[in-house]
């Protein structure tokens, strides 16, 4: 049983955990925000497709970008309250 288990992940059929890998080069000219159509950047160090005005990344899995808005994660931080970074 446990040699089976071994042959079928080795066969590619996939492993349950996503591999980093970029989108296609040519494609990333074409995809745009689905929130605000304005183009993405490509971050090779996090596999991600950054929406600098929104502040939002988009996960890109097994390269194929997930651009469902609820699947994007927040990039920027809250600004801090008025007052308290005076000393």
């Amino acid at each position: 049983c446990h040699r089976q288990r071994e042959q079928e992940q080795g066969s590619g059929s996939g492993s349950g955990s996503a591999r980093l890998q970029p989108p296609e080069p040519s494609l990333l000219r074409f995809l745009v925000c689905p929130l605000s159509k304005r183009p993405l950047r490509y971050e090779e160090a996090t596999n991600e497709l950054i929406n600098e005005e929104l502040g939002i990344a988009y996960p890109i899995i097994d390269g194929i970008p997930n651009m469902v808005p609820e699947a994007a994660r927040m990039t920027h931080k809250k600004p801090p309250a008025e007052g308290s970074e005076q000393p």
